[in-house]
């Protein structure tokens, strides 16, 4: 098994590659969509984040107010902490245990957004980097997220900076690119993951 941590800046487009890789063949776990399912209704997770930032941090149907939960927390160091110490654990048990269910010769991508900032990198075999100028995330986030651009500014900073998350890459996918150019780029990565992991798995 080939354990891929994917990482990369909001709207430097991540997810778009983490979709190319699943189509080479890649096992994907996405942090994202798990880190959703740990707050779900009815969970612990849920139960832990209203109690450190009260009930106005839920929608009228119960589930979390994500938008209104991420402008409290975007903007303050402090209690962006607070909500990492309550999700990353449960999402870090949860993607263990889809890991643990691969097969032997699988390439396991992980997509994890914070993968910098958390200081990561060592948990994996190898680090992929999907990297786009700061013009082109923000352009993305307004034109396509519908974000203000003072929101989309304020989770750039949150952010590591572009600097270390290269830092930390193995492999740098640019995707200042046109999508051609980006499914060829994807494909010949893939090609080497692969043959990595069957060096692994001999």
């Amino acid at each position: 098994m080939l354990k891929v941590g994917l990482t990369g800046g909001i709207g430097a487009g991540k997810s778009e590659v983490s979709r190319l890789l699943v189509e080479q063949g890649a096992v994907l776990i996405d942090a994202d969509r798990i880190a959703r399912e740990v707050v779900a209704p009815g969970t612990a997770g849920l139960a832990a984040v209203v109690d450190a930032f009260g009930e106005g941090v839920l929608a009228e149907d119960g589930s979390l107010d994500r938008p209104r939960l991420g402008s409290i927390v975007f903007a303050d160091a402090e209690k962006l902490a607070v909500l990492n110490s309550i999700v990353h654990p449960l999402v870090g048990a949860r993607s263990h245990e889809l890991e643990e269910a691969a097969a032997e010769d699988s390439v396991v991508v992980h997509d994890v957004p914070l993968l910098a900032e958390n200081g990561l990198a060592p948990l994996y075999d190898l680090v992929i980097v999907v990297d786009a100028s700061p013009e082109t995330q923000l352009d993305r986030l307004v034109r396509l997220r519908g974000m203000t651009e003072e929101d989309a500014r304020a989770r750039m900073a949150a952010q590591a900076t572009r600097d270390k998350r290269l830092e930390i890459a193995d492999v740098v996918i640019d995707n200042d690119v046109p999508l051609e150019a980006l499914q060829r780029r994807v494909r010949d990565v893939w090609a080497e993951l692969v043959r990595r992991a069957r060096g692994a798995s001999e």
